[in-house]
């Protein structure tokens, strides 16, 4: 624990109040001249103040706030709040979606507010996307995958009915019914782009893992199933689930999905293993599919599939940093973090010690990564191609110290109080922690 509070406090120590309330830096300039304008997604999860009240939701599991704490959590809701009537963007990363789930992270009131919005920004094939355009897509684009387009809405959608939120069950059928629409059958099933192609200017290229394609909207639909009672939903997922399945690698028990398809000549690692695009967010399918009720993917259960993604996780020599390009990350996106908090889901979910073995890895990796004293910490993540690749340390959630901490905090606990630990309820992963 004490490694996770330098680690807030830190994080704390770069907050800053203007008019609006509260704001972060993307990152810090180590001994450099301290940023004064806010970043242009202030509010935004992924690296905006808003992913605090992440954090935060995961420190009230452990202690009390801080008069400090209690005043920035007021803050950040009172900024999500008064830009709810004017918000455009829709998004789980930076948009309503975002604005949804830091409200019902703070236990703060404005849901419904959100909701009504997003329904009034509504339309027949889902929500604009006002930074999508030429001339990789259209002027109209829409988004289908799970952070930054429609399948995010369905989950926050779904996020929001659980906990009675007006409107949210008119919302839920909305993006439901938009993502049944935009799918593409495939001889293996189901297949959303995450551009629906009528959009594009220039051939797609798939990006089948969690952030941007076909895992995360596949469960979505899951468990949108499951709390709407729909089995076409459920019918949707399994299919979605069974198309993951056959573009695949299945070498030595194990399962992953490319992270492009077809693979870009960029030189990118061909598989991940990470949230966003790897092996680890891939395996948030199939707790989906179980809550949904599908025992069969094809041929196989979802636990066995998502045991499987887990074993090539596990064999995949992360955390350790292999070659240059191989896990330069420890933040929630794209790394250790990120994998770190899914260890301990599927450990409270399953009970598998290897699981909770790992997770202890990943933890004792971060503390020794990270940089500056007792005090404060932080992590300065690599870049390997560009001409300085350690880069300024992260403050926010997603890629930053906040998210960081957010894992040790929870890991701690998690150590002390064993398997029946709370965890955070949140859009993204509720239905992962333990079976509901």
């Amino acid at each position: 624990m004490q490694r996770a509070e330098a680690a807030w406090s830190w994080v704390l120590r770069q907050v800053r109040w203007d008019s609006e309330g509260p704001w972060i830096p993307e990152s810090v300039v180590l001994d450099g001249p301290r940023a004064t304008e806010p970043p242009e997604l202030r509010t935004g999860l992924h690296s905006g103040i808003g992913g605090l009240a992440l954090v935060l939701a995961e420190i009230r599991l452990g202690r009390d706030w801080t008069g400090e704490e209690a005043e920035l959590a007021a803050g950040i809701a009172s900024q999500v709040r008064a830009r709810t009537a004017t918000e455009t963007e829709v998004s789980y990363f930076d948009g309503l979606v975002s604005a949804l789930t830091v409200l019902l992270a703070l236990g703060e009131p404005g849901a419904d507010a959100v909701v009504a919005r997003l329904l009034e920004l509504a339309t027949g094939d889902g929500w604009a996307t006002p930074w999508a355009g030429p001339p990789t897509y259209s002027d109209d684009a829409r988004i289908n995958d799970v952070t930054l387009g429609t399948a995010g809405v369905l989950l926050g959608a779904v996020w929001a009915l659980r906990v009675g939120v007006p409107g949210s069950a008119d919302l839920a059928s909305c993006a439901a019914g938009v993502l049944l629409r935009e799918a593409e059958e495939t001889e293996h099933g189901p297949r959303w782009l995450f551009v629906p192609r009528r959009f594009r200017e220039t051939p797609p290229t798939e990006m089948p893992g969690w952030s941007h394609g076909q895992a995360g909207i596949t469960a979505a639909l899951a468990v949108a199933g499951a709390v709407l009672d729909r089995h076409d939903l459920r019918d949707a997922a399994r299919g979605g689930a069974e198309r993951l399945v056959a573009i695949g690698e299945h070498a030595d028990g194990t399962f992953v999905v490319p992270r492009y398809v077809p693979q870009l000549p960029s030189g990118d690692d061909p598989v991940s293993f990470g949230w966003c695009h790897g092996a680890a967010g891939t395996a948030q399918v199939f707790p989906a599919l179980e809550l949904a009720g599908v025992d069969d993917v094809a041929g196989r259960s979802p636990h066995a599939w998502g045991a499987a993604a887990w074993l090539a996780v596990r064999s995949s020599g992360l955390p350790e940093r292999l070659e240059p390009g191989f896990w330069d990350n420890d933040g929630r996106c794209c790394g250790t973090a990120g994998v770190g908090d899914l260890a301990l889901d599927r450990w409270q979910r399953y009970g598998d010690e290897e699981d909770l073995r790992f997770a202890r890895i990943l933890g004792d990796a971060l503390v020794a990564r990270a940089c500056g004293d007792d005090e404060h910490r932080w992590w300065q993540f690599v870049e390997h191609r560009a001409e300085q690749p350690l880069l300024d340390p992260g403050v926010g959630w997603m890629q930053g110290a906040a998210g960081i901490a957010a894992y040790l905090f929870r890991l701690g606990r998690v150590l002390e109080e064993g398997p029946d630990a709370s965890a955070v309820q949140r859009t993204d992963s509720w239905w992962a922690v333990r079976p509901a």
